[in-house]
């Protein structure tokens, strides 16, 4: 299976209203960087003080548990044969996208709040809006070709193997890789090429490309105009597919006879649509408001629940609720000990 994946709420209620406290800096504090730096200056997400210390240490618990998770997910697909099935192919790329998130925004916050160093190179700020904005462009049609696979095996079993064959699979992961780059181009291109005439601090713990767009010199109604087109397309048209495909799911799975195809098909759906409301609601809230409703504050309080907390949560839900997995970790460490004996 070396064809395709080589491309490969235990903490979830924070006291929110005292982040958002913390995460809050005044316009005396954006103003002491200004346009005399050459770098952007990430405000972070935690001030120094106790409580931020051990908010901070929280994230790094979560941060560490998303890491070697996903990081678990990936290598148990890729070394239990009994997983190369296209359902968990698709969920490689879920936890491939989840890991690369994770490590784009946490370590940088994470040097930030320990040593200080609040500056990022203008090419270092550029790396993380294109890492991000491909990552979030690429996971929307990574769940809806899920959606679309449970669909088929679910409703058209017999033609399974036709639908869901090696090319069909393949030209979702690299539809859904492709998409997300080419979405990721045009917005990285733009923050990088608008003038910064104004403070060059950017009140996020990354760089995120609508909080780099307020500090630009020059109208930028029309770009933003545009991102919410973009973001529209991402999470509006998959959205359409996944609730289409979960809809038809149910009504088969509502007429079926047997009681243990009932529960294994619910299992399956409940497990994927709670993934997929873990990745839109947060999206949603951030980038589908108007301008005039939102906060930096706000923004980095629930950028914290899709840029740390999801990642961390993926990989609990689809291995707990998941037999198949559970049983390919046993049959790893089987083959694991048996090597190392």
């Amino acid at each position: 299976m070396q064809w395709v994946l080589h491309i490969d709420g235990i903490f979830l209620l924070l006291p929110a209203y005292a982040l958002m406290l913390l995460c809050h800096w005044g316009p005396s504090e954006l103003e002491n960087y200004n346009e005399t730096f050459t770098d952007f200056i990430l405000l972070g997400l935690f001030p120094t003080s106790s409580l931020g210390l051990f908010l901070f240490t929280l994230t790094i618990l979560i941060f560490l548990m998303a890491l070697i998770g996903n990081l678990c997910m990936v290598l148990l697909i890729l070394l239990d044969s009994q997983l190369h099935t296209p359902m968990y192919l698709l969920l490689s790329q879920l936890s491939l996208i989840d890991l690369i998130c994770i490590c784009t925004t946490v370590p940088k916050m994470a040097s930030g709040f320990l040593f200080g160093n609040k500056s990022i190179s203008f090419i270092g700020c550029g790396v993380q809006c294109f890492f991000f904005a491909m990552l979030a462009g690429c996971e929307g049609p990574i769940l809806m070709s899920m959606a679309y696979d449970r669909y088929v095996a679910i409703c058209f079993p017999l033609h399974y193997p036709i639908r869901m064959n090696r090319r069909v699979c393949v030209l979702m992961i690299l539809g859904s890789w492709v998409m997300g780059v080419v979405n990721s181009c045009a917005h990285t291109v733009y923050v990088l090429h608008i003038p910064y005439c104004r403070s060059r601090a950017i009140d996020h713990f990354y760089c995120d490309i609508p909080a780099m767009v307020t500090l630009a010199c020059e109208d930028t109604w029309i770009y933003e105009y545009t991102l919410f087109l973009s973001t529209v397309t991402f999470l509006l048209f998959p959205f359409i597919v996944i609730v289409g495909s979960y809809g038809k799911v149910l009504l088969a799975v509502y007429r079926m006879r047997t009681q243990e195809g009932r529960k294994k098909a619910y299992s399956t759906c409940s497990t994927h649509l709670t993934v997929v409301t873990l990745y839109y609601v947060p999206f949603v809230f951030t980038y589908l408001r108007p301008k005039s409703f939102r906060s930096p504050a706000e923004d980095k309080v629930v950028s914290v629940f899709y840029a740390i907390l999801t990642p961390m949560l993926n990989p609990v839900i689809y291995s707990l609720r998941n037999k198949e997995v559970l049983g390919a970790l046993a049959r790893v460490a089987v083959k694991f000990r048996s090597t190392t004996m």
